[in-house]
């Protein structure tokens, strides 16, 4: 069992895309972040860039690695499929042999074969898309989160038993992330004979969702699930309630961002969330929760911490098995972890063992609560 690393606060060194490769004289161990800088995802980059830092701070001030201090460099990916194989390749030209992420599934998915065929170790605390690792064989990719097809049952189960609904309505993005959650809810629901009553993609970055609200309202659902991210979320909650559906939606941890409240107004309250569940309510780990909030950064988003969780693996795999990506794929893979998420391990394929997914409700004023019914 690996020991977890003691940490406290220095800045780490980090650069954009565009400045993003240049090194350091005196960081001697680089690890990338491959995150969204641009696009209309950023906010969850900026969750992710959260719990890097504060980790790679602490493991800083407390030595670095084997006395070897840990530089972060920021790759932009948009969270866009077709530039997470531009990314990738800016790491391997950089001679980087550790990356945290990518933060979405479609850009992960496509990248990952050049990560795993170059020998780059790859931890992705919110790439939640089967697609990702079955099948593949990867030695090098890991993530820090659940699949859809445990976060979906969890949503399932607690519509089927908390809500009750007589009809229900499964909508997603049509891309990797969204429709591959939304057909995991939709199978569950209907081996408990829940009737769905429609199951339509709508195309991510439309402004007018009123056509697909009209169909929601001629077929008299009473319940929706949504697979995909905020932005589109935020607006069918917006648009709804304008249209006067008063239905009850609920989304996975896509949708689960603060932005959503700017979007849906007052229309945000009571929708429901599969997140992670709140790992900075456990008292083991104040020290980690306190270093969050003395830089002012919040540790019980959806990803802050799982991303804590992915640095901290990494570096006592770096620490325990030198620095060399085949070894620390090597060590990770036989190894269980203390971390901020509790006991982390991998099956063969680098997905975690077990992940807790809870569901949480939504509130107007960007607050959340652990959802009764």
């Amino acid at each position: 069992m690996s020991i977890p690393f003691r940490m406290h606060t220095v800045v780490a060194a980090i650069g954009l895309a565009g400045a993003a490769l240049l090194s350091s004289a005196h960081a001697q161990v680089k690890i990338a972040m491959v995150v969204p800088t641009t696009g209309p995802l950023t906010q969850y980059g900026d969750m992710v860039k959260e719990g890097v830092n504060t980790a790679v701070e602490m493991a800083n001030a407390a030595g670095g690695i084997n006395g070897k201090k840990i530089e972060l460099v920021a790759v932009d990916d948009a969270c866009e499929p077709k530039q997470g194989p531009v990314a990738a390749n800016r790491v391997v030209n950089s001679k980087i042999g550790y990356v945290i992420g990518p933060v979405c599934s479609g850009a992960s998915i496509a990248a990952a074969p050049i990560y795993n065929n170059e020998g780059v170790v790859v931890v992705t605390p919110s790439a939640t898309s089967p697609a990702l690792t079955d099948g593949k064989n990867y030695h090098f990719i890991f993530r820090t989160i659940g699949r859809d097809d445990q976060q979906g049952p969890a949503a399932a189960k607690f519509i089927i038993e908390k809500i009750k609904p007589k009809k229900v309505a499964v909508l997603h993005d049509k891309q990797s992330y969204g429709q591959g959650i939304a057909s995991s809810v939709r199978d569950d629901l209907k081996k408990a004979n829940v009737p769905v009553a429609l199951f339509e993609g709508i195309n991510a970055g439309d402004s007018d969702y009123s056509a697909v609200i009209t169909k929601l309202k001629s077929a008299g659902v009473d319940f929706v699930y949504y697979g995909g991210y905020h932005p589109e979320m935020g607006l069918l909650l917006r648009q709804a309630a304008e249209q006067g559906l008063k239905v009850r939606m609920m989304g996975p941890e896509g949708v689960g961002n603060p932005e959503v409240n700017a979007i849906a107004g007052p229309a945000v309250e009571g929708m429901l969330v599969t997140l992670p569940a709140d790992f900075s309510a456990n008292p083991k780990n104040a020290a980690v929760v306190k270093a969050f909030k003395d830089k002012k950064r919040n540790p019980s988003g959806a990803f802050q911490l799982t991303s804590f969780a992915a640095t901290q693996v990494l570096l006592d795999s770096i620490k325990a098995a030198g620095d060399n990506p085949a070894k620390v794929a090597d060590h990770m893979h036989k190894s269980t972890f203390e971390t901020v998420l509790g006991p982390v391990a991998w099956n063969q394929q680098g997905d975690l063992k077990s992940f807790d997914f809870q569901v949480f409700e939504w509130h107007k004023d960007g607050s959340k609560s652990v959802a009764n019914k």
